[in-house]
């Protein structure tokens, strides 16, 4: 049989030019917004906690985990990626975050029995404590404000073929500081393809289309006096109004590649990123396991990024199995951010 005509290799060529199509795709929205390409576009989305990763093991790699499977934690890196769950999933992580904040996020994926589909839900939530409000001139007021940004999302993963899988996930999100707050929805779609060569997967992924944030509420509304020269015009009812920002779109494109040695094994990852908060970078990612027990993971994360803050990535995991299908994972994952500091994650899951 030729080579070309082989019902695989059609398959996979197919994925490669639905890979393409979206990458094509994702390039073209995002080349609207960003028609200078010498800077970075740092700071000029909504919602900048969408774009903080989550689960220890995958930011101990680098965050190269969008062609991964198997774990309810893809449904942020790549919602299809669910889709090879074959029992209940439950995932938590907590990151002590940059600047004295916290970042949780919690999953649980659950296959349909008798079906090819794979449901979940995740929640991400950002917040600072409670600060002082002060006035203009630097006083105390007595009140106390904080900030929190979360995201609820539910997903679903189509195993469609043994190798082939689709997933897509809806999510709300509310973003708030004091008594302001700005809501939307956003949408994440995803891919995943495992090759013909034996152990090497292939991923794809758009996180976070969606309509604009603005932030409204009862701290904009004042009344004032707009001309103290004219006594006729006073207590006048205005609102203020704030910019709208697009949320953070990223286009993911991934490859991994898994090997086993006797007692060993190992992953290793890249990805290619395309977001439109900032310029192309590629994450790495290694693994090396020992009897699928301890785990040692390294990675770096944004490689050709412009101006760039982050970059190594170290962890440690293990992994017991409780029976033959029952698997309880714990792992740590390290982050350098340069004149920032750096950050601390763990995660733990537990497949049921």
């Amino acid at each position: 049989m030729h080579l070309l005509n082989n019902p695989i290799m059609k398959r996979f060529q197919r994925i490669i030019l639905l890979a393409t199509g979206l990458f094509s795709f994702a390039t073209a929205v995002s080349a609207q917004s960003d028609l200078v390409r010498n800077v970075s576009n740092k700071g000029t989305v909504a919602a900048a906690f969408l774009e903080v990763g989550v689960n220890a093991r995958a930011e101990a790699m680098g965050g190269a985990y969008t062609a991964m499977r198997g774990n309810p934690d893809m449904m942020y890196w790549n919602p299809s990626g669910i889709a090879f769950l074959r029992t209940t999933a439950v995932s938590v992580s907590h990151t002590q975050w940059l600047a004295e904040t916290e970042f949780n996020y919690a999953s649980v994926a659950v296959p349909l029995a008798g079906t090819r589909f794979v449901l979940g839900g995740s929640f991400t939530t950002l917040g600072i404590p409670e600060q002082p409000v002060r006035s203009y001139d630097g006083s105390l007021t007595g009140e106390m404000y904080d900030a929190r940004d979360y995201a609820a999302g539910l997903s679903v993963g189509l195993l469609i073929i043994p190798e082939f899988a689709f997933g897509a996930t809806v999510k709300y999100i509310n973003q708030r500081i004091w008594s302001e707050r700005a809501t939307g929805l956003g949408f994440d779609f995803g891919v995943t393809y495992q090759t013909p060569l034996n152990g090497l997967t292939m991923g794809s992924s758009i996180s976070n289309f969606g309509g604009d944030l603005q932030m409204d509420g009862k701290n904009l509304v004042d009344i004032i006096d707009p001309d103290p020269n004219n006594q006729g015009v006073t207590d006048i009812p205005v609102r203020y109004i704030t910019n709208s920002y697009p949320l953070p779109q990223i286009f993911r494109f991934g490859l991994a590649y898994e090997r086993t040695f006797g007692d060993f094994s190992s992953v290793s990852a890249v990805d290619l990123m395309h977001p439109t908060g900032s310029t192309e970078s590629m994450n790495l990612g290694l693994e090396l396991g020992f009897k699928d027990f301890f785990f040692i993971r390294s990675g770096y994360q944004n490689l050709f990024e412009k101006d760039q803050i982050n970059g190594l990535t170290l962890g440690l995991g293990i992994q017991y199995m409780l029976d033959s299908r029952q698997r309880f994972a714990f792992d740590y994952a390290f982050s350098e951010w340069g004149m920032l500091g750096s950050a601390h994650r763990i995660s733990m899951s537990i497949q049921l």
